[in-house]
């Protein structure tokens, strides 16, 4: 990429980096009030995390998720979600031989994690695509559900399918569920959609969470992703063999980090008011990407426009920073992603509208 940052950075009003998804707006002032008045954290945290923000973060699941059958006990903070990616299948025992099975597009640190642990990642949206040597070696399945760099969601059909598939080959669903709150159109609330489904939902459960993990990280939601605030819920054995395990490895959340989580948990009100500045955002590249020639696939949830223009992605890629906008390549997210490129709705209201402007240049 880093060619193509030096010919966006070239552009004479500048660089709109739309490459990757970090925040660009300020953690809220509630979060950081509560993070600066637990400072005084002069004794080691716990591994499991505090009774109170356990209890925060079941409330949160009956709250805003519809999962009302979460005991705080069955909870685990993470230090950030993408740790808990990459080592859950060295956490559960995974080891050569044992399949980890992933969606075609999907984040890297899937792979990340099956390679660490020893095990073999394989790229499937379906149990059933699998041949039946391979079937009977899967130990993991990973679903992202608002999917990154897709946008896509699964709905509570489609959730139950692969958790009954799973479950009858005895193998643990983990679900990568990080942009639950950021759901658009039929799926955002606020404009009469439904909740984006958690894999935890009793519709999809069937009332167990054996087998069944929820991943979730407040990053996005909250702009905290330099807390590492995140946190993993659901079958009461496999959270408890991974405290246990965390313990010994130090992957503890620190506890100023646990009494922000707590805090943001509790209100809403930012959340809300984050989300609609991603919304303002996504209405305004939407319409202009379209204009420009692009399509825009899936992308009904989360912070990203997954997008092509028929082209090649690296072709797009060199269009777009002739522009001076950067993109996410497609082809980093596995071979399905060829052809598209990723723009992220992470860009401040200014850089967006600049990036727009651009767009609409090159009908001119």
């Amino acid at each position: 990429m880093a060619p193509y940052r030096e010919i966006a950075a070239r552009h004479p009003d500048g660089i709109v980096d739309l490459s990757i998804g970090t925040p660009v707006d300020p953690t809220p002032g509630l979060i950081q009030d509560a993070l600066a008045s637990a400072a005084d954290a002069h004794g080691y945290p716990t591994t499991h995390g505090t009774q109170a923000l356990r209890e925060a973060i079941s409330d949160w699941f009956a709250r805003r998720r519809g999962v009302t059958d979460l005991d705080p006990q069955d909870i685990l903070p993470t230090v950030g979600s993408k740790e808990l990616v990459a080592w859950l299948p060295l956490l559960l025992g995974l080891r050569a031989g044992d399949v980890v099975v992933r969606p075609t597009v999907a984040y890297p640190t899937y792979d990340v994690g099956a390679h660490l642990a020893g095990a073999t990642p394989v790229a499937a949206d379906s149990l059933d695509e699998l041949p039946d040597d391979v079937r009977a070696r899967v130990r993991l399945v990973w679903i992202n559900s608002p999917g990154n760099p897709t946008g896509e969601v699964l709905d509570v059909p489609a959730l139950k399918t692969v958790v009954d598939d799973a479950r009858a080959l005895g193998a643990v669903v983990a679900s990568d569920e990080c942009y639950g709150e950021l759901g658009w159109g039929a799926w955002d609330p606020a404009d009469g959609g439904e909740p984006v489904p958690s894999v935890l939902d009793p519709r999809v459960s069937g009332g167990s969470h054996a087998n069944l993990l929820a991943v979730y990280s407040l990053s996005k939601q909250s702009n905290v992703a330099g807390y590492r605030a995140a946190f993993t819920a659901g079958d009461p054995a496999i959270v408890a063999n991974l405290v246990n395990s965390r313990k010994h490895a130090g992957m503890i959340v620190p506890y100023p980090v646990q009494e922000a989580m707590r805090t943001a948990l509790a209100d809403d009100a930012h959340v809300a008011a984050q989300k609609d500045l991603y919304r303002r955002r996504r209405g305004v590249l939407v319409p202009a990407l379209e204009r420009a020639g692009f399509t825009v696939s899936g992308s009904v949830a989360g912070l990203y426009l997954w997008v092509t223009n028929g082209q090649g992605t690296w072709d797009t890629i060199g269009m777009l920073a002739g522009l001076g906008i950067l993109a996410g390549p497609g082809v980093f997210y596995g071979d399905a992603g060829n052809g598209f490129v990723r723009v992220a709705l992470t860009g401040t209201d200014e850089r967006v509208d600049a990036a727009a402007a651009r767009l609409a240049d090159t009908l001119r």
